[in-house]
């Protein structure tokens, strides 16, 4: 069951009539040597951290130790009660839940980096806000999380995961097609329409730079994992209405790679570019006057 690209990964979902959370399942079980039970049960806990971590912020606002963010997450679940919110239910809840989790990472609270602590808000955003308003079970979405987990892991064999190497792309980007992949399967597609999403999702996103205001994982960190949350429901919609990615997923990891690598240092990680030397942002920066 083990696989290295994504096209290896859906020859084995099509030759055995399986879908991607289920091939992912049998490899972790595979590599660990260990139970289905165990296995299933370790996605348990990470589902339930991701559910708090979602949810509480919405109703008591978290500051975030550096203090450039908190209470977000409450006025959009507020916005959003009152009727007053522009986008459906869905959307509205993911991102929602997307700044509430930065909320909690950025406080030193307990979160599950998927992949990174600073894109941990996507993948629960978007699974909780479709569990909410399709009443899917939790066993469900646990396979959402297999399958999100194998993308995450393409991403990390064939390229990165780290802002500090590939920019935000690495990190929301990947999160959102991992999310999107999850999304798709949860919804009733295929593995390949899986695939389709979570490379649009990463076309969607390529390019984007990793520039935290005063050097911290708060802003503009919390909006991005709000827009990938959307981009990932955004690709997952146009996947499962039927349409067709040109580019295949194993080629657009490639892709997000090489121009991750071809990013200045100033935009991956560092502070000094973008977002974080706008003169609003540093005006914030006692230590840098």
């Amino acid at each position: 069951m083990d696989f290295k690209k994504a096209e290896e990964l859906l020859e084995i979902c099509e030759s055995k009539g399986m879908t991607i959370s289920e091939v992912m399942k049998r490899r972790e079980i595979d590599q660990f040597e260990t139970t289905e039970d165990e296995i299933i049960y370790k996605m348990q806990q990470a589902w339930k951290i991701m559910k708090e971590s979602a949810q509480t912020p919405t109703k008591n606002a978290v500051k975030s130790m550096g203090g450039l963010i908190g209470g977000e997450a409450k006025k959009l679940n507020e916005h959003r009660i009152k009727g007053k919110n522009i986008v459906g239910g869905v959307v509205s809840k993911a991102i929602t839940y997307a700044m509430a989790v930065l909320e909690v990472n950025a406080s030193m609270g307990l979160i599950v980096a998927s992949p990174t602590a600073g894109s941990s808000g996507v993948v629960p955003g978007v699974l909780l806000a479709l569990q909410e308003e399709y009443k899917i079970s939790d066993d469900r979405v646990i396979d959402g999380l297999f399958n999100a987990g194998a993308i995450g892991y393409l991403a990390m064999q064939n390229a990165t995961v780290a802002g500090a190497v590939g920019g935000c792309q690495a990190e929301v980007g990947v999160a959102s097609a991992m999310a999107a992949s999850a999304a798709v399967e949860l919804m009733g597609g295929t593995p390949r329409q899986c695939t389709y999403a979570a490379s649009t999702v990463l076309m969607n996103m390529l390019g984007l730079i990793c520039d935290p205001v005063l050097g911290l994982v708060e802003y503009p960190c919390q909006n991005r994992n709000a827009a990938g949350a959307a981009n990932a429901l955004t690709a997952a919609e146009m996947s499962l209405a039927g349409i067709t990615q040109m580019i295949p997923l194993d080629e657009m990891i490639d892709c997000m790679y090489n121009v991750g690598r071809r990013l200045s240092v100033d935009f991956r990680e560092t502070a000094k570019g973008g977002c974080a030397v706008t003169p609003s942002a540093c005006a914030l920066c006692k230590g840098c006057k």
